[in-house]
C-alpha cells in the first residue's frame, strides 16, 4: 500500500474527524464520557497556530486518510532540548498491520530531530497489547508508571 506521510492541512477536517472520534471511541471516550465538540473543533485549530507546540501528521493511501498522529513539544528540567510527546496515535481498522502505525511514529521522529529533540515518549493503556507490540519494535519501555489526579 503506497503511504503517504505529511502534516494536516485545513482541507483535512472531514477525513480527520471519524479518525479522530475512531480514536476515541477506542478508549470508551463516547456518549455522556465524549470529548466535547469545543474540544475536538479547538484542538483542530492548534494544530494550524503556530502559537501552539501541538502537531499533527496524517497518513493517506489512495487519496485517503488512513491513520492520525498527535504530538507537542514541551520543555524539560532535565535536558536542553523539547520533549516530544506523542499523544495520540489511531489508524483505520481495515489498515492495521500494515505498517501505518509504524510509519506516523516514524514520521514524528523525523520531526521531533528536525526541532532539536532529544526524546519522543508515549503513554497507552496497559490492556492494548496489539499497540504494544508495535511499540516493543521502535522504542523502548521506560518502566514508568503513570498517576494522575482529575481535577
Amino acid at each position: 500500500m503506497p503511504l503517504t506521510i505529511r502534516s494536516v492541512t485545513p482541507a483535512d477536517y472531514e477525513q480527520w474527524l471519524p479518525l479522530w472520534e475512531g480514536y476515541n471511541a477506542f478508549y470508551q471516550r463516547v456518549g455522556p464520557s465524549a470529548v466535547p465538540r469545543k474540544v475536538t473543533e479547538l484542538t483542530w485549530q492548534r494544530f494550524f497556530d503556530g502559537y501552539e507546540p501541538m502537531h499533527a501528521l496524517v497518513a493517506e493511501a489512495d487519496g485517503k486518510l488512513v491513520g492520525l498522529v498527535h504530538y507537542l513539544f514541551h520543555r524539560n528540567t532535565t535536558m536542553i532540548g523539547p520533549v516530544c510527546y506523542l499523544q495520540d496515535l489511531f489508524t483505520a481498522p481495515e489498515t492495521r498491520g500494515k505498517s501505518v502505525g509504524k510509519a506516523l511514529i516514524e514520521g514524528v521522529y523525523e520531526r521531533a530531530k528536525e526541532a532539536g529533540s532529544p526524546r519522543v515518549y508515549w503513554h497507552t493503556h496497559e490492556t492494548n497489547a496489539t499497540a504494544m507490540r508495535l511499540y516493543d519494535h521502535v522504542a523502548t519501555h521506560s518502566g514508568f508508571v503513570v498517576y494522575r489526579n482529575d481535577l
